[in-house]
């Protein structure tokens, strides 16, 4: 992924190579070209996912991708909305998510943690399953992503009793293959250490509003957005709440920036009269400018 984008455009090329330097090895071979196991730690996804972002995102502007007039991002993606609205440096954002990457996986010992994705079904009856399912363990909502889709994380059995109670309540559960149980109670180690490294880095005043996944609301302050980033470690991500609130300042048209549309899919699933463009290589750049009506400009 992004391997397109670093040939075509040298400012997403210089995004690769700021992410290399900072970490201290290729992540951009990881990204152009596997291999996939080793994509796939966390340690590894999240900096390659972050730098895929960035470059897509820094490639649209730089072709005329007009400024946004919020940023959000789900879970990890806070962090490119973070680095997008002039908060955070890229370089101090990918060494911070390969430590969070580290930190969530060292949480948990693989086996002892498990998410399911739930179709369908009230939150409030998830919520009641996750409760009843959790006895002396951890079973919570870890995304409540559209109102189809929500999410939910906590110790394997607790989750397994979960899914069983909820096979009454929604139309679908599918047990996910994940590496560990992300936004819940277990994360807390996590969060504490994420929290020393957080505490390290310098948070700059947004140039664009961000709206926080833990609070779903606005955030301007940097020490509020350091707080909302380490919260949402161990704290459910509230994606349908955060799209809500822009639809409701009249936000008409959302730009996925990165690899995928998978955020694209939920907001079909939220709103369907909104427009739904997104960056992820070079072809869906073009046709999100001329979409913006002005790639004619730049041509």
């Amino acid at each position: 992924m992004g391997k397109e984008l670093a040939e075509r455009f040298p400012v997403a090329r210089q995004v690769f190579e700021e992410a290399d330097d900072a970490l201290g090895f290729a992540i951009s071979r990881l990204c152009f070209d596997g291999p996939a196991e080793e994509l796939q730690l966390t340690e590894n996804t999240q900096p390659a996912i972050l730098t895929t972002a960035v470059a897509a995102f820094r490639a649209a502007r730089e072709s005329g991708l007009p400024e946004p007039s919020f940023v959000a991002g789900h879970s990890l993606g806070e962090y490119s909305a973070l680095v997008a609205a002039g908060v955070l440096e890229l370089s101090d954002a990918v060494r911070t998510v390969r430590a969070r990457g580290q930190y969530m996986q060292e949480a948990v010992p693989v086996g002892t943690g498990a998410m399911a994705a739930v179709i369908g079904g009230e939150l409030s009856a998830i919520e009641a399953a996750c409760t009843q399912a959790a006895g002396e363990q951890i079973c919570s909502v870890a995304n409540s992503n559209s109102p189809n889709q929500v999410v939910i994380a906590g110790n394997t059995e607790a989750v397994d009793r979960a899914i069983e109670l909820l096979k009454g309540v929604a139309k679908r559960v599918i047990k996910l293959n994940v590496s560990a149980p992300f936004h819940c109670a277990l994360m807390r180690p996590a969060q504490e250490k994420l929290g020393q490294h957080l505490e390290r880095l310098t948070f700059n005043e947004p140039r664009i509003p961000v709206v926080t996944n833990v609070d779903a609301r606005v955030a301007t302050a940097p020490d509020e957005l350091r707080d909302a980033l380490l919260r949402q470690v161990s704290a459910p991500v509230r994606w349908l709440e955060s799209m809500r609130l822009l639809l409701g300042k009249d936000v008409e048209t959302f730009v996925e920036i990165g690899p995928g549309k998978v955020l694209s899919g939920l907001m079909r699933q939220t709103n369907r009269d909104v427009r739904c463009l997104n960056v992820e290589d070079a072809a869906s750049l073009w046709a999100t400018l001329a979409a913006l009506a002005v790639r004619d400009e730049l041509v």
